[in-house]
């Protein structure tokens, strides 16, 4: 009598990022900076198309609106934008985006600082800047180097 035996299910990706995630605090802390910074710019990147979260042109200082050659809720949408535009670049290139991540930041700081108001808001923001740094900084140990050939390793 001939008997089959059935392979076992090799897990997946998600169930193997968890265990390593378990073994490895470091690289548990990478893919919750990893996450993070691919949802928190996708979701506040559309939701500045929608304005359910909070009404965002009330956050640009009239400085950036003066300069800008849209109107406040136009030079939003570009923002928007951008900010799904980051929200990719961090899911397929950690390593680099998490820079370009914290230079946005950066500047959104910047606008907090100029308008009165919102000092509390730049004060979050330059926590998620340390944030992103820190997913840079991982992503050194965690990624390919490379924007062709880089990737999780």
């Amino acid at each position: 009598m001939a008997t089959h035996s059935i392979p076992a299910a090799s897990p997946g990706w998600a169930s193997q990022a968890l265990a390593r995630a378990k073994a490895e605090p470091a690289y548990g802390a990478f893919l919750m900076l990893w996450i993070g910074f691919i949802a928190i710019p996708l979701i506040m990147g559309l939701d500045k198309f929608f304005n359910v979260l909070t009404n965002w042109e009330s956050y640009l200082a009239p400085w950036i609106e003066n300069l800008s050659p849209f109107s406040a809720h136009g030079t939003m949408m570009v923002i928007g934008v951008v900010e799904i535009i980051a929200a990719v670049a961090v899911f397929l290139r950690p390593r680099y985006a998490a820079f370009v991540v914290s230079i946005w930041l950066a500047g959104i700081i910047v606008n907090l600082l100029t308008y009165p108001g919102f000092y509390d808001v730049a004060l979050r923001d330059f926590g998620l800047l340390v944030a992103a740094l820190a997913l840079a900084v991982l992503a050194r140990t965690y990624t390919k180097p490379g924007l062709r050939g880089g990737g999780m390793r």
